[in-house]
C-alpha cells in the first residue's frame, strides 16, 4: 500500500477528475467537498489517508449538520467523498474504504417545479423583445435540452427540422426535433446575430460564446421581470417532460430526446402528472 497525504491526495484526485474530462462544475464541487474534508480531518491532526476512520468521516458529516447543511447537501458530500476512496482505493493508496460505512441521512426530494402555461408565456412575453433570449427560452422549453447543450451548440446544428447535440459532460449524442415555436425564435435570432467567426449559435455581442454561468443569470432576471416565483432554468426543461408525459408521448420516445441513459429517469415524473394521454409518438408545441 502506498502512502499519501490528505492534501496530496486531494490534488491528485482533482487532476484525474480533470482527467477523465468531468465539467468544471463537477471538479469544482467535488473539490470543495474534499478540500472542507481535508481541513476536518486537519483539526483532528489526521495527516494521512490510512489514519482516517470511519468516525473520522461519521464526525465530519455530523459537524456540516451541526453547521446548517441540509440532508440533501450532506448526502452530496458523502457521494464525494465515496468517489474520493474510491480513487485512493483504485490507486493502491487505501485497502479499505471507511466511507463506506458511513450512512447518508434520509431527505425526501422535492418535487421539480413544473411552470404553468400562464408562467411559460408570461416568460416569453418578458423576453420577446431580446431575440437572443427569446430564442434561448423557447429553445429550452421546446426541445428539452440542458442548460449547458444549449451553450455547446454550433451553427452546424441546426439540421433543418432537427437540432444536433454533441457528446457533452458524459452526455451521448442525439438528434433532437424543432417545432415550429423553436425554428422561428432561431430564424429570428439568426437574422441579428453577430457576423463573426465563432460558430457558437449563442454569442455575446463581441462575438464570444455565450456562457452557461451568463445565460443562467440573464434567465433569471426574466423570471423575475414575468414575476414567476421560485423558479430556475431546469424548470423549463421539467416543465417539456411534463407537458410530453401529459400529452401521452411514449415513455421511450421523451427518454431519447431528453437524454436520458435510463428510462427509469423519465418515468419518475409520471407521479408529477394527473392525466396522461393516449400514446403517441408525437412532440406537440408549448
Amino acid at each position: 500500500m502506498k502512502t499519501i497525504s490528505i492534501r496530496d491526495a486531494h490534488k491528485a484526485f482533482t487532476d484525474f477528475l480533470r482527467a477523465k474530462s468531468h465539467s468544471n462544475a463537477t471538479i469544482l464541487a467535488y473539490g470543495k467537498d474534499i478540500d472542507q474534508l481535508a481541513s476536518f480531518l486537519e483539526e483532528l491532526q489526521k495527516n494521512s489517508v490510512h489514519e482516517v476512520s470511519q468516525d473520522d468521516l461519521q464526525a465530519f458529516m455530523a459537524k456540516m449538520a451541526n453547521t446548517g447543511y441540509t440532508p440533501k447537501s450532506i448526502s452530496r458530500k458523502l457521494n464525494s467523498t465515496r468517489t474520493f476512496y474510491r480513487f485512493l482505493k483504485v490507486n493502491e493508496y487505501l485497502t479499505d474504504d471507511p466511507s463506506l460505512l458511513v450512512s447518508h441521512p434520509r431527505y425526501e426530494l422535492a418535487p421539480p417545479r413544473i411552470l404553468k402555461p400562464t408562467e411559460y408565456r408570461a416568460l416569453r412575453d418578458a423576453a420577446r423583445n431580446d431575440a437572443r433570449m427569446f430564442a434561448i427560452i423557447e429553445l429550452l422549453l421546446q426541445t428539452g435540452i440542458r442548460i449547458g447543450e444549449l451553450a455547446n451548440l454550433r451553427l452546424a446544428d441546426i439540421q433543418g427540422d432537427n437540432l444536433h447535440i454533441s457528446p457533452f459532460e458524459k452526455h451521448e449524442e442525439r438528434v433532437v426535433p424543432l417545432n415550429r415555436p423553436a425554428k422561428e425564435s432561431l430564424h429570428r435570432y439568426l437574422k441579428i446575430r453577430p457576423q463573426v467567426q465563432n460558430d457558437h449559435i449563442f454569442i455575446t455581442k463581441s462575438g464570444k460564446p455565450f456562457l452557461v454561468r451568463n445565460i443562467r443569470t440573464a434567465i433569471e432576471r426574466y423570471f423575475r421581470l414575468a414575476e414567476i416565483e421560485n423558479a430556475k432554468v431546469n424548470d423549463l426543461r421539467h416543465t417539456f417532460v411534463a407537458h410530453h408525459l401529459k400529452h401521452g408521448v411514449s415513455l421511450v420516445l421523451l427518454s431519447k430526446v431528453l437524454g436520458h441513459k435510463r428510462i427509469s429517469t423519465t418515468e419518475r415524473y409520471l407521479q408529477y402528472v394527473k392525466e396522461r394521454g393516449k400514446d403517441t409518438t408525437t412532440l406537440t408545441d408549448l
